[in-house]
């Protein structure tokens, strides 16, 4: 069986939407136990978790079953990379210190099957949204998460699912903008400009895009989310694939170009 390499994200656990976070929660430990043996690598894109805070002793309650089937895959020395998102920017060394998971703040350069990737979340790259690029800069502050640290985990909790929900509600719009208008279409275009990476994988956008850069062959791929789509992305030796777990009918937005033939 042929190795391939996963991109996952937002998976918003913690947040119950048309299924529960409990419900999505089975639904993504069962779909990960099932490509466990052919995976050469599993990425975490970024809002796994729609609050996270990690105090000295304490974490979030839940996920167990999460943590189970992802220390199941570090004891069979699988690789996982966990990239925050804007929902869970304030993980630290959990992941780290309880699964040997790495934790990325920045998109990164990797390779994979002769491939060059440039992977990440994709909150605050692109143009305009000042505002939320402004509040991620005090969220990342050392001092704000110490004073942070300082409130008693209930409420610390309380406040952070609050927070969560304003950052949905200002971000409610899920629409295809077009190659003009998308933050993170234009970031790839630019960033395209004077880097050479076969593909951009991104998630935050909650929804399957799919979209050749003006070069004609470097494409964008925003995974989706495992709130509406249960989407992930599929590297193999033949290339990267846009699935979903469950149902294949869902529109994946973005343009393609058919490349012509060259041959007579």
């Amino acid at each position: 069986m042929s190795k391939k390499v996963y991109f996952i994200s937002d998976f918003h656990l913690g947040l119950d939407a048309q299924k529960s976070s409990d419900e999505r929660e089975t639904l993504i430990v069962n779909w990960l136990q099932g490509i466990k043996d052919n995976t050469e690598a599993l990425y975490l894109v970024g809002d796994v978790f729609d609050y996270w805070f990690e105090y000295n002793k304490v974490i979030p309650k839940g996920y167990h079953r999460l943590f189970a089937v992802l220390s199941d895959f570090r004891q069979s020395e699988i690789p996982v990379y966990f990239f925050t998102g804007n929902h869970d920017m304030w993980m630290f060394k959990f992941f780290e210190d309880e699964f040997g998971i790495p934790i990325y703040r920045k998109p990164q350069a990797v390779e994979h099957f002769g491939y060059k990737i440039y992977v990440g979340h994709g909150d605050g790259l692109g143009p305009g949204d000042y505002g939320y690029k402004t509040i991620k800069a005090i969220f990342g502050n050392p001092i704000c998460q110490w004073l942070f640290a300082r409130i008693h985990p209930n409420t610390g909790i309380r406040l952070m699912k609050y927070f969560s929900q304003k950052s949905r509600l200002s971000n409610e719009d899920d629409r295809y903008f077009g190659p003009e208008k998308e933050r993170l279409i234009i970031f790839c275009e630019e960033h395209n400009n004077t880097n050479n990476f076969d593909y951009y994988v991104f998630g935050h956008r909650h929804l399957p895009i799919d979209h050749t850069l003006k070069d004609g062959k470097t494409r964008y791929v925003n995974i989706g989310d495992w709130i509406n789509y249960y989407s992930f992305a599929e590297l193999d030796t033949s290339g990267l694939t846009l699935k979903f777990a469950f149902d294949d009918s869902h529109q994946v937005y973005g343009h393609r170009p058919v490349l012509q033939s060259t041959s007579m």
